[in-house]
């Protein structure tokens, strides 16, 4: 059943230098002057001697207005564009130049979250494909967990948090929504790659941009407040035009201005102008306009940069210093783990058990989308009280509630107590996969009544009775809001008995009916 969705994302896979994603990558990249930077690489299942390869770089190139000190709130619709260089396709020579430019441009604020590794496994994969020197350096830069402490300070009066919050956490509290993270570890080294894979790492990137621009908003308000009060003269105003022109950085920056004006013209003039890198003094360069006021004063301010030495470039050895235990200790140990990582029942609901017969699961923060997915199929699925629970705490709910514990965690399983058949590894990654396997493994009768059967929200019923639209909008007063096109149809709305999230059969139903059916193969 339907419920609201952000619009969703400008997505462009760029493969290969010849393709039009390209000529358009090429096109953002000088129209804009803030790129969010992310990178994806096939997850180190053991230890290697080497860095591993980045597999994807992705880029997200704002394009829109941006704030202006005389404006306290931004724009409305910010043009983004999100850009997945795919590395294991493109060329990496003919690419190599052009995110050097971006990486060192003064003109173009670049954003990451903890973006050193990054650029650290970056650098080692442009350098084995001949590109040597690699990437050693972004700037300006700034690292949105230094944004996300600026807002916690202002808000709350908070000082800096000792541990860094993890990125689906910042978005959740900055955004508003929760930002999976369950296909992180997957094999981004196979192609094609799935619409989730894509979908999880333009997101990755794209959020960036969107709490940078409430950030800045932030910054600028807090400018404009003394605005007025007390403004500076320019740094320049008593200057001559000899004494602007002898400045060491005026030179080269009326140079771009002029030459960035003359290609406007010649675009205007030629339709089939290529967008292209171009070559000034002798040295190959991005042709940037110069960086907007408002984002020179969070430069300014907050801007930092990421410099790797040498040291950074080389793996480092694993320090880890433990008792050695002996070869027969170790298979036991394996072979233990790996009879317990199957399921053995009978599962805690069994009829056998004196119970109702009724599958419930406890899906844990690692397979929390897997709960929404078994939820869609009519399956009673739980998450955790607290968003980060302790292993005791899972297991008293798992315990208290009779579920069947589901989980990635290969720790869980050491514990003795909740073994006996009250919990099972998931060994999928994707959440489809991941709901066969389910399926599959407790043989879960699944029938096409039972789908979109339960609030994918909350867990909860759904009311017996359905609701007409006047009725719809009187509960939906101050908690929801319903599309003005809903009005005029005939449609039927169905509202949770716990969290009252109401929902109606649109379009969105009807794919997701399908979307299961296929899944769950109910039409085999």
């Amino acid at each position: 059943m339907d419920t609201q969705n952000p619009s969703p994302l400008k997505i462009h896979i760029v493969s290969s230098t010849d393709s039009p994603e390209f000529t358009h990558l090429t096109q953002s990249l000088t129209r804009s002057s803030l790129v969010a930077l992310d990178a994806e690489w096939k997850p180190i299942r053991t230890h290697q001697s080497s860095f591993p390869t980045v597999a994807l770089l992705q880029l997200a190139c704002q394009l829109g207005p941006r704030l202006t000190p005389d404006s306290d709130e931004s724009t409305e619709s910010l043009d983004s564009v999100t850009f997945l260089l795919d590395l294991l396709s493109i060329p990496l020579p003919s690419i190599w130049e052009i995110l050097r430019d971006v990486f060192v441009s003064p003109d173009i604020l670049k954003l990451g979250f903890r973006f050193k590794q990054d650029l650290v496994y970056l650098s080692s994969t442009f350098c084995a494909q001949g590109c040597d020197p690699g990437f050693d350096r972004v700037e300006p830069f700034l690292d949105i967990t230094s944004a996300y402490n600026h807002l916690q300070h202002k808000q709350h009066g908070k000082k800096k948090p000792k541990q860094t919050k993890s990125l689906a956490n910042i978005c959740e509290e900055v955004l508003g929504f929760s930002l999976s993270k369950e296909l992180q570890c997957s094999d981004w080294s196979s192609r094609p790659l799935t619409e989730e894979q894509k979908t999880y790492a333009a997101m990755d990137a794209h959020c960036l941009l969107e709490i940078f621009n409430i950030f800045q908003a932030k910054v600028v308000k807090e400018g404009n407040y003394f605005h007025n009060i007390n403004k500076p003269a320019p740094p320049d105003a008593n200057l001559g035009l000899k004494g602007v022109l002898e400045k060491d950085d005026m030179n080269s920056k009326i140079l771009r201005i002029k030459f960035c004006e003359a290609l406007d013209i010649v675009r205007a003039t030629a339709s089939d102008f290529p967008q292209r890198i171009v070559t000034v003094g002798g040295m190959r360069s991005m042709c940037t306009m110069p960086i907007d006021e408002s984002l020179l004063k969070v430069v300014k301010k907050y801007g930092e940069k990421i410099m790797l030495k040498e040291l950074d470039k080389k793996p480092k050895a694993s320090k880890k210093k433990g008792k050695r235990r002996s070869s027969v200790a170790e298979n036991c140990k394996e072979n233990r783990l790996e009879n317990l990582d199957g399921w053995q029942g009978p599962p805690p609901w069994d009829l056998s058990l004196g119970s109702d017969g009724c599958p419930k699961f406890l899906c844990d923060v690692m397979v929390e989308g897997l709960a929404k997915h078994l939820r869609c199929v009519g399956i009673d699925a739980a998450i955790p009280y607290l968003k980060k629970p302790e292993s005791r705490e899972l297991i008293e709910q798992a315990l208290k509630e009779k579920r069947v514990l589901l989980t990635r965690d290969a720790k869980l399983l050491r514990h003795e107590y909740l073994l006996k058949n009250q919990i099972y590894r998931v060994k999928s990654l994707l959440k489809n996969e991941q709901l066969r396997e389910v399926i599959e493994t407790f043989q879960l009768k699944i029938s096409e009544d039972q789908l979109m059967s339960r609030c994918s929200k909350c867990n909860g019923r759904f009311i017996q009775k359905p609701l007409s639209t006047e009725e719809a909008v009187e509960a939906a007063k101050g908690f929801q809001r319903i599309p003005n096109c809903l009005f005029n149809k005939n449609i039927e709305f169905w509202q949770c008995m716990d969290c009252h999230q109401l929902y109606w059969e649109g379009t969105q139903y009807r794919n997701a009916v399908q979307k299961f059916i296929d899944v769950c193969k109910l039409n085999e």
